[in-house]
């Protein structure tokens, strides 16, 4: 039977230990590690019939990793702890021959700077040691990493333009929350915006480029540009390109606090002193606000996330739309966790799920779209993400 390390234990890793145990033939024996044991355990009792082990872990310390990989021997290392850890938990799996799977892209702790550089630096020594590493499993990067892999593949000859269309519209009842870890989600949203065009990367200011967006079964709603991850490896892997952008939605709310918080320095990641204590601005904010993990009971509404692909197609234009619905409430009630998480959790699990089974495989770190769509795509419709495809 197989043995399956899970590293993290906040709302996405929720997700992730419910899916892996409803398909535990692939899966086997869940090992479940976190800085906090007992929020591993809160999660494992949600799941009284199921394997799993419990471990106390620090991910910040590759030879803690390494030792507690040499001790439970899993068949693959999925990463949903902080991206701060994604070098120390590749690093233990480079160290220990593991397969390896992450959600998000590496961002230095010291700075507003989330690049894969780091990362792909280590494709030579997954090579050496024969394992493979994919980057990016969850919704945004991941999913839409994968609609973009499949409108490439029966779509278009070439995609000349890409939009990734991000919408949450849920509402949880809090003047001010984030829907996953704070300190990144306040990081993301204030730093610089950036998009490609034209073979290079343009650079605005935050919220400078916006627009209004039809979601469908969501209605209209303002868009903002944002830098994104999976733009970085889209620009490498899709043929033709000329230009990709990334928008989110915002509610008024949201972006009134953000810009009150902002002036007074609450957002500054480096340390300053109150009363004779060092502390980080944003580290401290992130104490006050409501943990992620706990708006699950109380969000209702839909996110909708997609991409709009505009290209050739047998010397004609084309231009279409591929997109992802989920409901909270729906979300809360399989996995006692609300859609932002799940649409996360999801897909983490469907990446590790076709490595285990060989479908996807390899050795190096890999991107998403390098791999075949059609297996992935199919999965999403039978664990609980069902995609739609219009043409515009």
């Amino acid at each position: 039977m197989k043995t399956t390390l899970i590293i993290g234990a906040g709302g996405v890793s929720r997700v992730v230990v419910h899916k892996c145990v409803q398909n535990v033939k692939t899966f086997g024996k869940i090992v479940l590690a976190s800085r906090t044991q007992e929020r591993c355990e809160e999660i494992r009792r949600e799941l009284p019939n199921a394997d799993i082990v419990t471990k106390a872990l620090d991910a910040d310390k590759t030879e803690e990793i390494i030792a507690l990989i040499k001790e439970v021997n899993p068949d693959i290392v999925i990463n949903v702890a902080l991206p701060y850890q994604d070098l120390t938990i590749m690093d233990a799996c480079i160290a220990t021959k593991t397969p390896y799977l992450d959600t998000a892209n590496y961002e230095h702790p010291d700075e507003a700077k989330f690049e894969y550089k780091l990362q792909w630096e280590r494709d030579e020594k997954f090579k050496e040691a024969g394992i493979m590493g994919l980057l990016g499993s969850g919704f945004d990067p991941g999913v839409t990493n994968v609609f973009c892999a499949y409108a490439q593949k029966h779509y278009f000859d070439e995609i000349h333009t890409i939009d990734i269309l991000d919408c949450n519209a849920g509402d949880h009842g809090y003047p001010f929350a984030t829907n996953f870890n704070p300190e990144i989600n306040l990081r993301e949203v204030s730093a610089n915006g950036r998009y490609w065009e034209n073979g290079k990367w343009i650079e605005t200011d935050p919220m400078q480029i916006h627009m209004p967006w039809d979601y469908p079964e969501v209605g209209v709603k303002e868009s903002y540009l944002l830098y994104h991850e999976e733009m970085e490896s889209l620009v490498k892997h899709i043929k033709g390109l000329k230009r990709i952008r990334f928008f989110m939605t915002f509610g008024e709310s949201y972006l009134t606090h953000m810009k009150c918080l902002e002036n007074v320095g609450m957002l500054g990641i480096k340390e300053v002193e109150h009363k004779g204590q060092k502390i980080v601005p944003i580290e401290f904010l992130k104490t006050l606000l409501p943990d992620p993990a706990s708006l699950g009971p109380r969000t209702k509404g839909k996110t909708n996330i997609g991409i709009v692909a505009e290209g050739i197609k047998d010397g004609k234009s084309k231009k279409i739309y591929i997109y992802q619905v989920s409901d909270h409430e729906e979300c809360f009630k399989e996995v006692n966790s609300q859609a932002v998480s799940y649409t996360t959790g999801v897909p983490a699990m469907i990446g590790a799920k076709l490595m285990l089974e060989g479908k996807w495989s390899g050795v190096g770190v890999y991107n998403m779209e390098e791999f075949d769509p059609d297996v992935f795509m199919d999965e999403l419709n039978v664990q609980g993400l069902p995609w739609k495809i219009k043409e515009l």
